[in-house]
């Protein structure tokens, strides 16, 4: 095993004052983040005009059926071009962080996936990676390009009132990397991410961001 540099050693109460030190940055940052929040809840929204066709595990569905019966619904725009055998390993772990739905649904939220593959090739591979989180083929749509995402990812929020549907949020990038459990997990331990780009001690292991990324089965056990 490669030997990399540690954290210094310090007494408890050392320890204990470096940390309350940080403590007063983390709620400055907490604070910040649920203003941002208040700001973003009070964006406007758009009508979507299209009538976007979609398939899914019971045939063609309307945007509106997507909601599945709830007020609000969040679109994972996951990377899939049709007819390749290349998935995308940021997109399928992202999925992998997604908790149980349920608690999402108790405050009138679904969540669902997008990819512009045909279905038949995402039930492949959804059967491989035993996820369970709807997901829908739009094909032959403009769905994706018209939400921003293009051949690439992103996150979309609408809101619908009886048969109006409206978009009121879109991030990509940073945008969802931010809401990854694994990141923000590891975002609390010594090394990070262990990502060239992060700003770390000298000695920390690090490798090229990207590189490191493999599909659940991939990895070796």
């Amino acid at each position: 095993m490669s030997i990399f540099s540690m954290p210094q050693i310090v007494s408890e109460e050392e320890w204990q004052i470096a940390r309350q030190k940080l403590l007063v940055k983390e709620k400055e940052l907490t604070r910040a983040l649920d203003a941002l929040a208040a700001e973003r809840r009070r964006l406007p929204m758009v009508r979507i005009e299209k009538d976007y066709v979609f398939e899914g595990p019971n045939g063609t569905a309307c945007l509106l059926d997507l909601f599945d019966g709830r007020r609000q619904l969040i679109v994972y725009h996951f990377m899939m071009a049709p007819g390749s055998d290349h998935y995308c390993r940021g997109c399928s772990s992202f999925i992998d962080n997604i908790g149980h739905l349920s608690h999402l649904h108790a405050r009138d939220t679904s969540f669902i996936l997008v990819s512009p593959a045909p279905y038949t090739q995402i039930e492949l591979f959804r059967k491989r990676m035993g996820w369970t989180i709807p997901w829908f083929s739009s094909n032959g749509d403009n769905f994706n390009i018209d939400c921003g995402a293009g051949k690439g990812f992103g996150l979309s929020i609408f809101l619908h009132n009886d048969h109006s549907v409206f978009r009121t949020y879109y991030t990509t990038a940073r945008g969802v990397d931010r809401i990854r459990a694994d990141f923000n997990f590891l975002d609390l331990t010594p090394y990070g991410r262990q990502e060239d780009w992060e700003d770390s001690p000298e000695g920390w292991p690090q490798t090229p961001p990207y590189t490191w990324w493999r599909l659940h089965d991939e990895y070796e056990v």
